[in-house]
């Protein structure tokens, strides 16, 4: 297995058990991350996309299959995974400095002190540009700058892999826009491997260097994989008029509308 995986998928199934008895959510999926990648997972709703981003987060396991971070098996949450999901699930008591601090104490509180904290935590809410609301609570901010705090506790942790779970799927166009190249320059300076799961072809296509598409399910599994070759830094506005932007777009509009057409 390469060092330079940060993230391994092998042969990976996940079933559930209902009333209507065995549900197979996920089939047979594999997938390797390089460090330092940007991979997105696209499809329609009920393709396992969650599913596997929660398997690789350790929200749940694997019924059958092996998944592997930084070399190690996962069995769990664990630090080396930073969650972002589209509900910033921030606790509303706390300021956007104390949410981001509690999870930079449960991971380093062991070996730093307050001082190393407190930078860390201030640190990782410059980054999302949130220095002048870090005093504020959640009800007192807006929802994209409720998603930045989400994003900077993520990235306080220092995480080998990111884990994006649609974060920007409740917000307006605008701030959507307004995250994407903000999540683009923070990945350009962290070099974090990151995974998102997105429903948006043009979110995938501006911020990906591969689209892994899905099979509809139930039992899911990947359909294609598309390698996005577009120079960084990239830019909105300049890829409109790329003819390779379009061709990825189409690319993915394609997988998911014709070769995974859904019923009406």
């Amino acid at each position: 297995m390469s060092n330079s995986f940060h993230l391994v998928v092998d042969n990976v199934d996940k079933r559930f058990n209902t009333k209507q008895g065995e549900f197979i959510a996920i089939r047979d999926v594999n997938l390797r991350v390089q460090r330092g990648e940007f991979v997105a997972l696209i499809g329609h709703s009920g393709c396992g996309k969650s599913t596997l981003l929660n398997l690789i987060a350790g929200l749940s396991d694997a019924s059958s299959g092996v998944l592997v971070c930084g070399g190690r098996e996962i069995s769990g949450p664990g630090p080396d995974r930073g969650v972002v999901f589209q509900n910033h699930s921030l606790l509303p008591w706390l300021t956007c400095f104390n949410n981001v601090y509690l999870a930079v104490e449960r991971v380093f509180g062991a070996t730093e002190k307050k001082p190393q904290l407190t930078a860390r935590t201030e640190a990782a809410l410059k980054m999302v540009g949130l220095t002048h609301a870090m005093h504020k609570h959640p009800n007192e901010i807006s929802g994209g700058m409720k998603q930045r705090v989400g994003i900077a506790r993520a990235l306080a942790i220092e995480p080998a892999v990111l884990l994006l779970d649609e974060p920007f799927g409740a917000l307006d166009a605008l701030t959507r826009a307004h995250l994407q190249d903000e999540l683009l320059r923070i990945v350009a300076e962290t070099k974090s491997t990151v995974v998102m799961v997105t429903h948006d072809v043009d979110e995938a296509v501006l911020l990906s260097d591969r689209i892994v598409m899905m099979t509809n399910g139930p039992a899911a599994t990947i359909g294609e994989i598309l390698d996005v070759d577009l120079p960084r830094p990239r830019d909105r506005l300049a890829l409109a008029e790329n003819t390779d932007y379009h061709h990825y777009r189409k690319a993915v509009v394609e997988f998911l509308y014709a070769k995974q057409k859904r019923a009406a």
